[in-house]
């Protein structure tokens, strides 16, 4: 699109998470002028760790704030996968992208204020929860539940697994329990009993239960992810420590302990859940970004990530497309092919029918075939 376009389109994002932080961001270089607005009503980010790739660096620093993300980062070499009790399965370097060979492990909650950080004041619109969305073609209105409207020529749904900007234009479908828990909390490096010695991500398998740690050194932590099959896929499921304690039988006595020693309040406990493929991301001045269009299971470290290339994705088709219209079917082209593999493989090999035929004796024992 033409720069004088670009700089008279209104862009309203919904929801200041990862895709709709980073979209702001990107779109906001194009010169557009740029809105978010988001339901909470201060921004606070709770779970753990994730690792950014090296691809979403280089997207950092296309954008001018490689230094503002990674001050708060360390970087890794690479990952490791391990049985149970610490037997090597597979140990891999990060995909490098160009020059860029570190993954960057970061804490949620620093990712999350170091992107609102980089943001123009008075962008993201804090109290605004999103009732309803009606596409009138070349534009779109926005209705908020504290009586707030809002018109804009392009409408971004960055509003998560649950969004309602999906719902209402583009799939009914809901959330797909897949059939884990989640088990998380960040702990102090002293508190991990000699096991994070170095900044590369390791993960410990064993009858279908996957515990990683992801070292936060520069802060001196490690965030300690226990991902457990479970049937019980209320949102918010009441688990104690024995019950967590019992996912990790047979481990690492290590682990083991940190497990044991860990505090209950501070354990983030969720289902987990992802969607199916969304056929269509976009009308004509309304698109998806995130897990609004392509929530993921976490297993492969990917949903930050695809919410970041989304954004510059998004940039990218807009920035090089003749009209808005074409830079959202651009951007649709682009980047679906890729999260639907990433959905798809996210989803493989960790149910309890598959886990034996990729991590072969590994299946729970109570899920084995009796004789």
């Amino acid at each position: 699109m033409q720069t004088s376009e670009l700089k008279n389109l209104k862009i309203a994002i919904v929801g200041a998470g990862y895709g709709g932080a980073a979209a702001a961001k990107a779109l906001s270089l194009l010169g557009a002028e740029v809105n978010v607005y988001e339901q909470a009503s201060q921004t606070r980010e709770v779970g753990a760790g994730i690792g950014l790739r090296p691809a979403t660096m280089n997207r950092f620093r296309q954008w001018g704030i490689f230094d503002a993300i990674a001050k708060v980062t360390s970087p890794s070499e690479y990952f490791e996968i391990l049985t149970a009790t610490g037997e090597p399965i597979m140990k891999e370097t990060w995909p490098a992208d160009g020059e860029q060979t570190h993954t960057h492990l970061i804490h949620r909650g620093d990712f999350i204020e170091a992107l609102l950080g980089v943001l123009p004041e008075g962008m993201v619109h804090l109290g605004h929860k999103l009732e309803s969305i009606q596409d009138n073609g070349d534009r779109s209105v926005l209705t908020f539940a504290n009586g707030e409207t809002v018109e804009a020529d392009l409408v971004v749904g960055a509003d998560g697994i649950k969004s309602v900007v999906r719902k209402e234009l583009f799939s009914d479908q809901g959330p797909v329990f897949s059939g884990e828990h989640a088990y998380r909390a960040v702990i102090s490096v002293d508190d991990a009993h000699g096991m994070v010695t170095d900044d590369n991500l390791r993960m410990y398998i064993g009858k279908g239960t996957k515990v990683y740690l992801l070292p936060l050194r520069h802060r001196g932590q490690v965030s300690f992810d226990i991902t457990a099959l479970c049937p019980d896929g209320a949102w918010n499921p009441e688990v104690t420590k024995d019950d967590i304690l019992a996912t990790v039988e047979g481990f690492d006595e290590r682990l083991v302990a940190i497990t044991r020693d860990l505090d209950m309040a501070t354990v983030n406990i969720r289902a987990v859940y992802d969607i199916d493929p969304v056929d269509t991301w976009h009308s004509d001045s309304v698109v998806l970004v995130g897990d609004a269009a392509h929530s993921m299971l976490h297993h492969q470290g990917q949903g930050a990530n695809s919410a970041i290339e989304d954004a510059g994705a998004l940039a990218d088709a807009l920035r090089d497309a003749p009209s808005l219209k074409e830079a959202l079917a651009r951007y649709q082209a682009t980047r679906k092919p890729e999260t639907d593999k990433l959905q798809a493989i996210s989803r493989q090999g960790w149910s309890e029918e598959e886990i034996d035929d990729v991590f072969p004796g590994q299946k729970p024992a109570d899920a084995a075939p009796k004789e």
